[in-house]
């Protein structure tokens, strides 16, 4: 039976993290030690899916070393320098399959589809983004959407409010809630498309959220899996630091393998 391929999107500039993204790509920024890239791919693998397709650009050439490497830079080992020889000492290999394909610099996020579109037609495929991370079972997701038979599924959080909200009665403040739930669903970045979601991309400029997802919600092609739990982005440094901050505490919420 054909894998459920799993794409990441993982070409675009990062500009809102500063000094983290002039120096590599988004998805490289590391929480804990390790790239939120590998987090995600660690979300999926923890429900069965292990055949990654990263859709490349932006400092390409750091993502494509890290995979060559991660045997090394993963495990400990031994140099044999006069035999020009390495044995892994301990060996720890996650069972995955992972494509790296340039999808181009400038790309925008539905292009980078249009540019997989021989990796992915023929068979649903999942879709997410290099920065967000959540305690999303992927599996039930996939499962929902194979149940409505509708071209595409997206995965709706409720964000974490990043300042505080006051209830006012005129100009006395009658209750301070500090970062209170927004209440409001918005997109999570996790999704499910059948291989007829590649037909509403033409272009690199066609943007997955402005142009593909509007047209098929238009045609009744678009449907909504809630996801109750813990979500997050990495979008700005300030979000970086908190993603940090859970990982250092032993409770981060999306952590759902287990380490040998």
């Amino acid at each position: 039976m054909e894998k459920t391929k799993v794409v990441l999107l993982s070409g675009g500039f990062g500009t809102r993290l500063g000094e983290e993204t002039m120096l590599r790509p988004k998805p490289m920024v590391e929480i804990g030690g390790m790239p939120i890239l590998c987090h995600i791919m660690n979300i999926y693998d923890a429900c069965g899916f292990n055949e990654f397709i990263i859709a490349l650009g932006y400092k390409k050439e750091m993502i494509k070393q890290y995979f060559l490497n991660y045997m090394y830079l993963q495990n400990d080992f031994c140099i044999q320098m006069s035999q020009a020889t390495v044995d892994i000492v301990r060996h720890r290999q996650p069972d995955w399959t992972v494509h790296l394909l340039d999808t181009g610099l400038n790309t925008m996020t539905g292009g980078r589809l249009h540019r997989l579109r021989n990796q992915l037609c023929g068979n649903t495929f999942m879709t997410t983004y290099g920065d967000g991370v959540g305690d999303i079972d992927v599996k039930r997701l996939l499962d929902y959407h194979k149940s409505h038979g509708k071209l595409a599924t997206v995965t709706l959080v409720k964000p974490r409010a990043r300042f505080g909200t006051v209830d006012l009665m005129g100009d006395q403040v009658v209750c301070f809630k500090e970062k209170a739930d927004t209440g409001g669903w918005i997109n999570g970045g996790f999704f499910v498309f059948e291989p007829g979601v590649l037909d509403y991309i033409g272009h690199d400029t066609d943007v997955l959220e402005r142009d593909v997802l509007p047209r098929l919600a238009e045609e009744g092609q678009l449907m909504a899996y809630r996801h109750d739990g813990f979500w997050d982005c990495m979008d700005t440094m300030r979000d970086k630091q908190y993603l940090e901050s859970l990982w250092a505490s032993g409770e981060a919420p999306w952590k759902c393998w287990r380490e040998d």
